[in-house]
């Protein structure tokens, strides 16, 4: 699994509800990608309760930090709606059906497709929600802002003939 592949499967475990998994992968994760160690070495020493409780407050009160990608461009329109049928669309080109219990613009499993296929065109083309996302984390204040930083900076820069 090439090194960008390796970070985007990290970030998404890192961007996920930190359960009992997300504990027991913490040091494979603090291996596996450097990038993240700021985070990682926090969840680390961060008590079970007081991480599940902070995740909850950055990500599922507000929409300022949504992880659903297509948020930050339509908001909740129903643009959104052809925008969610388009990332199933491209899972479906690589052959891969999308079943997960959230929306399929949800980050975390955007980048676990990007690592399983290499193909980055959804997150490129939702650079502009990624960073946005990941200034209003480093404004909270919040150490989840570092994968954001990690992911931000792994991505190539926008192709010409990118659909946008």
């Amino acid at each position: 699994m090439p090194s960008d592949a390796v970070l985007y499967q990290a970030a998404a475990l890192c961007l996920t509800y930190p359960d009992d998994d997300f504990r027991a992968r913490l040091p494979l994760l603090r291996e596996a990608a450097p990038q993240l160690r700021a985070f990682t070495d926090h969840a680390a020493v961060t008590s079970p309760q007081e991480l599940a409780a902070h995740y909850v407050q950055v990500f599922d009160f507000k929409n300022r930090h949504s992880l659903y990608l297509s948020w930050w461009r339509d908001g909740d329109t129903r643009r959104r709606g052809m925008s969610l049928v388009r990332f199933k669309d491209v899972y479906r080109e690589h052959g891969l059906e999308f079943s997960g219990e959230e929306l399929p613009d949800f980050l975390p499993a955007v980048l676990e497709f990007a690592a399983r296929t290499g193909n980055t065109d959804l997150l490129t083309e939702h650079r502009d929600g990624l960073e946005q996302l990941r200034s209003r984390l480093t404004d909270f204040g919040t150490p989840y802002a570092c994968v954001l930083d990690a992911v931000c900076a792994a991505l190539p820069t926008a192709r010409a003939g990118v659909r946008r």
